[in-house]
């Protein structure tokens, strides 16, 4: 593949300071992952290159890093007068690039290329490329929230147990997409056994044998895979969900119906032991995690830990949707 992109951030370099600002005083920054998608990277830099100077905002093109150093875009951000980030590649990018910028005084815009897109599913963001573009320049920024695991940050979605160990074993296939995941899913199922957790909310505390919980500001894993039917990307909440101990199979049932929103928003003063998913909205969480079940968060695996203190950024950057 044509290194397309570093040539365009050249070429654009000399003049990025004295440019004149495009409509609306807007300036973009495209940061890509140079791994993420399956799409011709070439074929789709050239059409953001050609819609981009069609509607008359300067640009520059830079790739992404695995270390997520981002010191060198803050310094462009003030110098340049950057107004807008736009993010192409999946949710692991995204929270990448949003953890690190988002004290910036940016606006951020997603181009999904990532295997689930699941942050930008859930703000209704276009799959197709000429129409997240159309999206970026026309969209309105707003304000959505993200959440701390104790030091870690998160975005989208992260989850203790089976999902985890999913999102662990599919970081390590070749081959990305929603057929991989599927495959890994239908084999831990197999393989799986509940793990042992305390949950502590508003100083009330349980215990509960769960085959994973999940902790979520978006309403999905991704693919529209739906765990927290409920979930706002603005509300200044958490959606958990605990997926309790049960006869395995019963397990894709239980999970296929909160899937379809057939489970209500709880309160904790209900019966828990005779519910099979525990659904329910906090700002923050407390979990011991007993058996060192694993963790993702956004997708990526991380490494566990034996308790998660969980909790809201409420408004934590602005989001073209």
């Amino acid at each position: 593949m044509m290194n397309y992109d570093l040539v365009m951030q050249e070429s654009r370099k000399q003049d990025a300071v004295s440019s004149p600002l495009g409509i609306g005083g807007r300036r973009f920054i495209y940061l890509i992952n140079p791994k993420s998608g399956t799409q011709k990277k070439d074929l789709m830099l050239k059409l953001i290159e050609k819609e981009t100077t069609a509607v008359g905002i300067p640009f520059e093109i830079l790739h992404t890093n695995h270390e997520g150093k981002y010191e060198y875009v803050k310094d462009k951000i003030e110098e340049e007068r950057i107004t807008d980030v736009i993010m192409i590649g999946g949710d692991g990018t995204v929270n990448q690039i949003t953890n690190a910028l988002r004290n910036c005084n940016v606006n951020f815009g997603i181009i999904p290329m990532g295997s689930g897109n699941g942050l930008a599913r859930a703000a209704h963001i276009p799959m197709k490329l000429k129409s997240s573009l159309a999206l970026i320049f026309s969209g309105e920024a707003k304000y959505i929230d993200a959440f701390m695991v104790n030091n870690h940050y998160s975005c989208m979605l992260s989850g203790i147990g089976f999902d985890a160990q999913v999102a662990h074993d599919f970081s390590t296939k070749a081959a990305r997409g929603l057929l991989t995941y599927t495959q890994q899913s239908i084999i831990n199922y197999f393989k799986a056994q509940p793990y042992q957790f305390e949950v502590n909310i508003n100083d009330i505390s349980f215990f509960t044998d769960a085959f994973f919980i999940s902790i979520a500001n978006s309403n999905q894993f991704g693919n529209n895979f739906t765990i927290a039917p409920k979930a706002n990307l603005s509300d200044g909440l958490l959606d958990i969900v605990i997926v309790q101990k049960m006869n395995k199979a019963k397990l894709p049932f239980a999970i296929l119906q909160q899937m379809r929103g057939n489970n209500k928003l709880q309160s904790l003063v209900e019966d828990m032991s005779k519910k099979n998913v525990l659904y329910f909205q906090t700002p923050s969480i407390e979990i011991k995690n007993l058996k060192l079940a694993p963790l993702h968060i956004d997708g990526e695996p991380y490494e566990t830990a034996e308790a998660f203190k969980i909790e809201i950024i409420k408004d934590c950057f602005k989001l073209i949707h």
